[in-house]
């Protein structure tokens, strides 16, 4: 039996497309090729990164919708990047890629637009104890808090002028969509569990107003992968942070770029700082990157560009192999992606922001400010989720 055969049956006709690896570089001998069927098996059953939530992909039993989710499996761990735009479609896809929610170690929520929060509630219905990293944010959507003294008093009100009668609580607990959830609070870059970082930054890129985003940067044998939701604080301030936390070369970078609101110009001087100046090795884009991103940064990158889709699974390894649909994807777009890509943009609060934000993107910083000192808690969250493999510094 043929060596992409063996392959094929060892991975299974979802994750065949791995073969690819032995079909490029042909191995030698015989014990070649069977240590690379089971590198190639190891990489696409242990270590992946699975798109479940995006506007674009190969024809399958998914629905397409703007917004993003991912489910991360790397090193034993299980994290779930986002939610996607709309709880339905995002039960409906889990359910088609047959990804138990029950089975997480944490939840990453990058930031507070509802095409990256909007598969909450189906997520706590069916897991509503799983630990979530949320950012902070002052009366975010996930929760709050602060101390009382963020507003003037003046004693010589009677007490039913005054707020709590003159005697409010040291601090000021402000609710959320989701009162159920075990939300932690991030206001700082952090290693929730060992090797896996929370990159959190303020971004002012593409939107009306400035949110607070997390990237999760994974620590690797090959370097750092990173997944981002919407790269608000620019892609290239997300990777310099990622270096800045783990010191490593950055392997591959897969999510969401913002650069629907970039021009040709500056599209091209991104991917040319991503692939020269900070050494990307290989590049996965999806969601909010932007046709004309999509096809700048595949010519940019070249074999080290990387289909993902909604259903792709990324296996990770010294050469990462994209699988969609049971086939590898060497492409980057074909006419249907074209065709619902375009319209899920353009009707998309993306799009939308980009528009009112035209001015902001023009003026962009190039440095945006990083987040706040401390970390808080949400006072909802159980005894539980201070020992959910969390840093001591993250349970101030």
């Amino acid at each position: 039996m043929k060596c992409t055969q063996k392959l094929f049956l060892l991975v299974g006709a979802f994750f065949g497309g791995a073969l690819l690896t032995s079909y490029i570089c042909p191995p030698s001998s015989k014990a070649e090729a069977t240590r690379a069927e089971a590198q190639a098996a190891q990489a696409v059953t242990q270590n992946r990164i699975t798109v479940l939530y995006d506007a674009f992909g190969k024809p399958s039993s998914m629905k397409k919708d703007w917004g993003f989710s991912a489910l991360v499996e790397v090193s034993g761990k299980r994290i779930l990047f986002d939610t996607g735009n709309n709880s339905e479609i995002f039960a409906h896809n889990v359910k088609a890629k047959g990804v138990d929610l029950t089975k997480l170690d944490f939840v990453v929520m990058s930031h507070r637009h509802g095409d990256h929060i909007g598969g909450l509630n189906h997520l706590l219905s069916v897991n509503p104890n799983v630990p979530i990293y949320a950012p902070k944010e002052n009366f975010g959507v996930f929760g709050s808090s602060f101390p009382s003294s963020f507003y003037r008093r003046n004693q010589s009100l009677p007490p039913e002028m005054r707020y709590f009668d003159g005697k409010p609580p040291e601090t000021l607990r402000f609710g959320t969509a989701w009162p159920q959830g075990k939300f932690t609070w991030v206001a700082k870059t952090t290693e929730v569990a060992p090797g896996f970082h929370l990159i959190l930054l303020k971004g002012p890129w593409g939107v009306d107003l400035d949110v607070m985003e997390i990237s999760l940067a994974i620590d690797t044998p090959q370097g750092i992968v990173i997944v981002v939701g919407c790269s608000h604080p620019t892609i290239e301030k997300i990777v310099e942070a990622a270096k800045a936390a783990i010191n490593k070369p950055i392997h591959l970078v897969v999510g969401g770029l913002h650069l629907l609101p970039a021009t040709d110009q500056e599209t091209q001087r991104i991917a040319t700082a991503l692939h020269d100046t900070w050494k990307v090795e290989w590049i996965a884009p999806g969601h909010c990157t932007g046709e004309p991103a999509f096809s700048t940064l595949k010519e940019t990158f070249g074999d080290h560009y990387l289909y993902a889709g909604l259903g792709t699974t990324v296996a990770l390894g010294a050469k990462p192999v994209a699988v969609a649909d049971g086939e590898v994807s060497l492409t980057c777009f074909d006419n249907d992606d074209l065709q619902t890509y375009r319209e899920l943009a353009r009707l998309s609060p993306d799009a939308a922001a980009s528009s009112l934000s035209t001015q902001a993107v023009a003026m962009r910083s190039t440095n945006p400010d990083r987040a706040g000192e401390g970390v808080a808690v949400h006072p909802g969250a159980s005894s539980d989720v201070g020992k959910n493999r969390a840093s001591p510094e993250l349970m101030h």
